[in-house]
């Protein structure tokens, strides 16, 4: 594991800062309730990584605004534009491992120490014990590797890009390599949800930590697809 923070550390040196529009985390966070696999324990060999990176405002649309206990979207910690949804690993073309192990169970701490990231407690356990089981032995290794992949990333500003006239998937694509340069345009994948609102941006990396091509499946909708952002402001 050690090797995966070092090789995750080497990446790009300057922080993005700007992934959330203001969060102030809360010192105590409660356990929730224990994550339940919603599919079979499959284990593979490693052979790339997938940071799928969430735009908030299209998350929070429905009923989700106005559920008390979502930090995500009710306002209680701050306001989010892009937040990280998880890093998942990948096994080729093939099945992608996931639920390898269930326990450790993420401290309070580590909760804490990674809501401004993954506004959502039981996202980060749920991403743990999906994915991040699979390429680490504790839930502290698996969001620390999440967290310097999270912070070399510059994002583009989404509020911006939803007013441009004719805006497409490859008009954020272009964005996003702009911020990032090395970053080439087949590594950044997109996923849009009904009516082509933006969803998630899914980011391929090697399995060194570095920007790769993503498959057809991971890539998502061509460059011409027209795409809309949801600003929710």
């Amino acid at each position: 594991m050690k090797r995966l923070i070092l090789a995750a550390a080497v990446l790009l040196p300057s922080p993005a800062l700007a992934q959330a529009y203001q969060c102030r985390a809360p010192q105590n966070v409660s356990l929730p309730p224990a994550i339940q696999p919603d599919g079979p324990s499959y284990r593979a060999r490693v052979t790339g990584y997938t940071l799928a990176v969430s735009w908030s405002p299209e998350f929070c649309r429905g009923k989700a605004s106005r559920d008390p206990d979502n930090y995500q979207c009710n306002g209680q910690i701050g306001r989010f534009g892009f937040v990280l949804h998880g890093l998942w690993p990948e096994s080729g073309s093939g099945k992608s491992p996931q639920w390898c192990a269930m326990t450790p169970r993420p401290s309070t701490e580590d909760l804490s120490a990674n809501l401004c990231m993954t506004p959502v407690p039981w996202l980060l356990e749920h991403e743990w014990a999906k994915h991040g089981s699979c390429m680490s032995a504790t839930p502290t290794a698996y969001f620390k590797v999440s967290s310097i992949l999270w912070q070399s990333l510059h994002l583009p500003d989404a509020d911006r890009l939803s007013k441009q006239p004719a805006l497409t998937a490859g008009d954020l694509r272009k964005a996003f390599a702009a911020a990032n340069p090395g970053w080439p345009v087949k590594a950044i994948g997109l996923t849009l949800g009904n009516g082509g609102w933006l969803r998630e941006i899914h980011l391929c990396y090697s399995a060194k930590f570095m920007p790769a091509a993503c498959d057809k499946r991971g890539y998502g909708p061509n460059d011409n697809v027209p795409l809309k952002i949801w600003r929710g402001l």
